[in-house]
């Protein structure tokens, strides 16, 4: 990808780094209201696609409270509600038939509490395995092995693969696996941005509503209760917004108005400003940025101009 400076690090009002990316916004029509970098070209979105994903089982026939749908779109901090919410999607199904690995809460409060008590690391505390359990239910659903579910040529994966595809409006361009073991399928910002737009306006009753549903009536369960992603969603009525490792983000407003962005070292102290700048440009001012860290560029450009709606 061909990136472009989105933000910059300043001590004592001098520069002392920066920070590239690519970064695109929507309108509700699909139109480009602001695009820097390669907002065209293949990279992974992490964990921005579990909505999609989520999406993808909805429609294959799951059906989950607005919890567990929240929580099947998450990268969730590891806090009791979120293993209690995941445990509602297993249904009884035992956590060791996650296929996700074992891991310690993301939440580094709740991660130090386990640790303080001598709690051994689990698959349920695992960011993903909302996800997952989702996944084991949509197989036996389906009257699918949920032995190999991980396998990118499993009916699953093949379904999610063509809800991506269908979402984004782009052939898949690799896939690769993702942290938590499942596959990962690389697209484009603009097609991000194209995916979370069509779920945020989803009609009301259909499967695709149903995941929008969920992330907006449970903000807290798609992140934590110390996650900027779940704070943003709880001060924008109808927000849609998810994150992703390597600095990843996608949001979309109740109209349709859709943002997604990478920063290209992956470093996440760059992201919240990135996205408080291009909520800035929808007429949304909703989220407050470190001083010392700015945005730069074709964004603090469009800034100055005022908003884009």
């Amino acid at each position: 990808m061909s990136h472009e400076p989105l933000a910059e690090l300043v001590r004592d009002g001098m520069v002392e780094g920066v920070h590239h990316g690519s970064a695109v916004v929507l309108a509700p029509d699909g139109t480009t209201l602001f695009a820097a970098g390669d907002v065209d070209a293949a990279m992974y979105p992490r964990s921005t696609a579990k909505p999609l994903q989520a999406t993808a089982m909805a429609r294959l026939g799951l059906r989950l409270s607005p919890a567990g749908f929240a929580i099947a779109a998450a990268s969730h901090s590891g806090e009791p509600m979120h293993l209690d919410a995941a445990l509602e999607v297993l249904d009884g199904r035992s956590p060791d038939r996650l296929g996700n690995p074992v891991d310690f809460p993301f939440d580094p409060v709740e991660r130090d509490r386990w640790i303080a008590t001598g709690r051994a690391p689990g698959r349920l505390a695992h960011n993903c395995s909302g996800k997952h359990a989702a996944m084991l239910a949509t197989c036996e659903l389906n009257g699918w092995a949920t032995e190999g579910y991980l396998d990118p040529a499993h009916p699953l994966q093949r379904a999610i693969a063509a809800t991506v595809e269908d979402l984004t409006g782009r052939g898949i361009a690799r896939v690769a696996v993702d942290g938590c073991g499942a596959p990962l399928f690389a697209t484009t910002l603009r097609g991000l941005a194209t995916a979370v737009s069509k779920i945020a306006t989803a009609a009301p009753g259909t499967p695709d509503a149903l995941v929008a549903d969920g992330i907006r009536r449970h903000p807290e369960l798609v992140g934590g209760s110390r996650r900027d992603v779940t704070a943003v969603m709880r001060a924008v009525p109808g927000l849609i917004a998810k994150d992703g490792f390597e600095a990843v983000q996608v949001a979309a407003l109740p109209d349709g108005t859709a943002i997604a962005f990478k920063i290209a070292d992956g470093g996440d102290r760059a992201r919240v400003p990135v996205l408080a700048a291009a909520l800035k440009l929808c007429g949304v001012d909703a989220m407050e940025s470190p001083e010392n860290l700015r945005v730069t560029g074709k964004l603090a450009e469009a800034l100055t101009v005022g908003s884009l709606r």
